[in-house]
């Protein structure tokens, strides 16, 4: 069974091209090094819900979308060595990039798969 990362951004809406211009890259680099999958999803039906939602959990603001992604990983293992060699990688080093999103209200995770079908 893979390992998947997840991630829930809110991404401001004049900055999904730029968004999309670092999760390309970010991809490639990933995919590179290893990973199975690299998914990117921008919200589309994604309500406001009264107790819980996706923009509840990112603190989506009115002039922000959702964007839903996930890595796969042949196992956590090699999860772990994959991303310690993106994190490396000077393609994606911060100061080449000007974040097009509020990370601090980014939330992630990893898993482990328990059925695919």
């Amino acid at each position: 069974m893979h390992y998947v990362d997840g991630f829930i951004v809110a991404v401001p809406k004049g900055n999904i091209e730029a968004y999309k211009d670092m999760a390309r890259t970010a991809g490639e680099v990933w995919k590179e090094y290893g990973a199975l999958s690299y998914v990117e999803c921008i919200g589309d039906d994604v309500p406001y819900g009264e107790l819980t939602s996706f923009p509840r959990a990112v603190q989506a603001k009115d002039d922000e979308v959702v964007v839903f992604s996930w890595i796969t990983y042949p196992s956590r293992e090699e999860r772990d060595q994959i991303n310690a060699k993106v994190m490396a990688d000077p393609r994606l080093a911060s100061d080449k990039w000007t974040m097009p999103f509020d990370g601090k209200r980014m939330i992630y995770g990893g898993f482990k798969s328990f059925l695919e079908l």
